[in-house]
């Protein structure tokens, strides 16, 4: 096992089941809503959910600031643990992080699977390919996210203070790591080819947030990968339909 720095980053992590290990990569929101996906995962394998850090209440030093940084904190994570050729499953701002560690250690991920990821830009300058959630009303933000918001999105009026801190640190950290560029690395569409894991893109295909033909083009500019939409769901279809997700994922890494 590879030496690691002893002043890593400490990471507040999450081990839900037993059996081959999963590591799980969240997005910039909605953590808690989450927790029927995480369930439905761990009824057949280990699920390791970090927390980024300087979201929720997971410390982070001044110094680290990238999405880069974040993935070479969670491939330092694979080494303190030993894990090879992990399943890495990274949705929408971790499928960014995700994305970030598979071109730069590709043979560290044993399959790869992207949620309506963020992290990479297809068109010129002007046109936008993610849609600015900051610039969105409190209603717009949710209809933007979920293909049922009534259903699917929180309500905060019924959080605790703890939780509503939880929230606002989310949304903190998405802005610092991902402001500017805004939520895309603009050399990572050069290294998409450098990814060497068995690829499964998945799409929620009412996603207003980044639309299902962006995830299409995202599939075709990594070898191999392959494409999938799920019905009924927008940008974060493993909370709108865990059961289609966790089905996909599982079908994919038994292959």
């Amino acid at each position: 096992m590879a030496q690691t720095d002893p002043n890593a980053v400490p990471l507040e992590i999450e081990t839900l089941g037993r059996g081959t290990p999963l590591l799980f990569l969240h997005g910039g929101d909605y953590f808690l809503q989450n927790r029927p996906f995480f369930d439905r995962l761990a009824r057949r394998r280990q699920v390791i959910i970090p927390r980024h850090p300087g979201f929720g209440g997971a410390a982070r030093p001044d110094w680290f600031r990238t999405v880069g940084d974040i993935a070479y904190r969670y491939l330092d994570l694979l080494d303190e643990r030993g894990l090879d050729e992990t399943v890495v499953v990274g949705a929408s701002f971790g499928g960014w992080v995700a994305l970030e560690m598979a071109v730069r250690s590709p043979a560290r991920i044993g399959r790869l699977v992207l949620i309506d990821s963020l992290g990479v830009k297809f068109s010129g300058r002007e046109a936008r390919d993610i849609a600015d959630i900051h610039v969105l009303s409190a209603d717009e933000l949710v209809r933007h996210n979920f293909a049922d918001p009534a259903r699917f999105a929180p309500d905060y009026a019924k959080y605790s203070e703890p939780e509503m801190e939880a929230v606002a640190a989310d949304r903190a950290a998405a802005v610092l790591y991902g402001w500017r560029p805004y939520m895309h690395d603009p050399a990572l569409v050069h290294w998409l080819h450098r990814i060497a894991a068995p690829t499964l893109v998945l799409w929620g295909a009412e996603d207003r947030v980044v639309a299902p033909d962006y995830g299409e083009r995202l599939a075709a500019a990594i070898p191999g990968a392959r494409f999938q939409r799920i019905a009924g769901a927008g940008h974060h279809p493993q909370i709108e339909n865990p059961d289609a997700v966790a089905e996909a994922i599982e079908g994919f890494t038994a292959e």
